[in-house]
C-alpha cells in the first residue's frame, strides 16, 4: 500500500465521525441525557484525534496522484487549502468537546453551555468537511467537478451510435 491507498483509507473518518456525533448530541439534548452528551462530546474528541492521520497522508497521496491523467494542480491545491481550514477546525472541535466532556462529568454550571456551542460549532465543521470531502473526491472523480464538460476528450465524447 502507498500514501494515496492509506489516505484514501482513513480521510473519511474526520468527515463521518463527526456526523455521529452531531446527531447523538441532538439525541443528548431531546433526551436529556448527560450520558449521551458525553458520548458526543467524546466521539468529536474521536473524529479530531482521526484527523490526523488523515492530514499526514494528504502530502504523500498527492505525491502520487498529481501526475495522474485527469489531475490538475489546481484541484489538488483547492482541495489542500480546505482541508488546511478543516484540519484547524476539526482539532478545536476536539478540544472544545473534551472540555465540554470534562464539564458535563464534573457536572459544572456551565455544561449546558458547552452542549450547544459544541453543537453549533460542529454544524460549522461539518460544512468545512463537506467543502474538504467534496474537493478531495474531485481529484479522481471528474464527474462531480463543476467543469465536467471541459475535461471529455474527444476520444471519450459519447456519439450518437453509443446512445442506442
Amino acid at each position: 500500500m502507498n500514501q494515496a491507498h492509506y489516505h484514501l483509507l482513513v480521510n473519511h473518518l474526520p468527515i463521518i465521525i463527526p456526523i455521529i456525533g452531531f446527531l447523538v448530541m441532538l439525541g443528548g439534548i431531546i433526551f436529556k441525557s448527560n450520558d449521551i452528551k458525553k458520548a458526543a462530546f467524546l466521539i468529536f474528541v474521536l473524529g479530531a484525534i482521526c484527523t490526523f492521520p488523515a492530514a499526514a497522508t494528504g502530502d504523500g497521496a498527492e505525491e502520487i496522484v498529481e501526475n495522474l491523467p485527469g489531475v490538475s494542480e489546481q484541484i489538488i491545491h483547492t482541495h489542500e487549502e480546505a482541508a488546511e481550514v478543516f484540519i484547524i477546525l476539526s482539532y478545536i472541535l476536539g478540544v472544545v468537546s473534551l472540555a465540554g466532556f470534562l464539564a458535563t462529568w464534573k457536572q459544572k454550571s456551565y455544561a449546558t453551555i458547552f452542549t450547544y456551542v459544541v453543537l453549533i460549532y460542529a454544524a460549522v465543521v461539518l460544512f468545512f468537511a463537506s467543502r474538504t470531502g467534496t474537493t478531495g473526491g474531485e481529484i479522481r472523480h471528474s464527474e462531480i467537478r463543476n467543469d465536467t464538460g471541459q475535461n471529455i476528450t474527444p476520444e471519450s465524447k459519447p456519439t450518437d451510435e453509443d446512445e442506442d
